[in-house]
C-alpha cells in the first residue's frame, strides 16, 4: 500500500541507521533513491525540489543522509567521507536493500538520482544492483569516480551537467565514453556547477522525471 504523504524512515545498514523520507504517491510508476554528494543532506532546497517534481509526475522517492550525524560532522571538519565513493556506494546499496524490504515498494521499479560525488556512488551501486535498479540520472556528478564500473552498469544512464561548468563537463564526456548501457548526456546552456540559473534546476527536473517515468514504466511493464 501506497503512502501519499512524507514518512520519516530509519535505514537499517548492519550497525547503523541512517535518517530519510518517503513518499510513493498513489498508483506510482516507480521510486527514485537520492544519492547526495558533497557534504549535502537530504534537507537540501535542490534535492527537494527535484524531488517534489518527480512526485508530481507519478514517482516516489527516497531521501535520506549517507553518512550518519556523527560522520557528517566529522565530514564538515574534515571533507573526506563525502569522496569515500566506495562507503556512499555500500550505504546506496543497503539503501535499496532496504527499501526493496518495505511492503509500500513492492512491485516498483528502482532508479538513482545522483549529485556531484553520489552520482558516482549510484553508478556503482547500479552495477551491484543491476537486477534491481532500471535508471540511473546523474545532475552536476562526477561519473569519472566510477570508473572501473561504467563498462558494467546495466541501467540507462541520463548524464546532466551545466555548459558553463567545463571541467565537469569535461570529466562527464570522458565517463560517457566508458558507458556501455543505454546512455544520454544532456548539456544544459548557461547553466553553472549548481544549476541556479533562473530555469535550470526546472530543466534539470524535467530531463530526469522524462528518463525516469520512460524506463521505470517501461520495467513494470516488462
Amino acid at each position: 500500500m501506497h503512502t501519499t504523504e512524507e514518512q520519516p524512515v530509519a535505514i537499517a545498514i548492519g550497525p547503523i541507521r541512517l535518517e530519510g523520507s518517503l513518499e510513493i504517491p498513489e498508483a506510482a510508476d516507480g521510486i527514485v533513491l537520492f544519492a547526495h554528494g558533497s557534504g549535502s543532506s537530504r534537507h537540501r532546497p535542490r534535492s527537494r525540489f527535484i524531488a517534489q517534481e518527480l512526485r508530481r509526475c507519478g514517482l516516489g522517492t527516497l531521501l535520506f543522509d549517507l553518512l550518519t550525524a556523527e560522520e557528517g560532522r566529522v565530514d564538515e571538519r574534515t571533507r573526506e567521507l563525502r569522496f569515500d565513493i566506495d562507503l556512499l556506494a555500500q550505504r546506496l546499496v543497503g539503501a535499496t536493500d532496504w527499501l526493496l524490504a518495505q511492503p509500500q515498494a513492492q512491485g516498483l521499479s528502482i532508479g538513482y538520482f545522483g549529485a556531484s560525488t553520489g552520482s558516482a556512488a549510484a553508478l556503482i551501486a547500479a552495477r551491484e544492483r543491476s537486477g534491481a535498479v532500471r535508471a540511473v540520472v546523474s545532475r552536476g556528478g562526477r561519473p569519472d569516480l566510477a570508473a572501473a564500473a561504467l563498462p558494467y552498469v546495466l541501467a540507462p544512464t541520463l548524464l546532466i551537467v551545466g555548459g558553463n561548468d567545463p571541467t565537469v563537463l569535461q570529466l562527464n564526456y570522458q565517463a560517457f565514453a566508458e558507458l556501455r548501457a543505454e546512455k544520454h548526456l544532456e548539456t544544459i546552456l548557461g547553466a553553472t556547477h549548481l544549476f541556479e540559473e533562473p530555469g535550470a534546476l526546472e530543466e534539470v527536473a524535467r530531463l530526469a522525471a522524462d528518463w525516469f517515468r520512460e524506463h521505470l514504466v517501461a520495467a513494470m511493464a516488462g
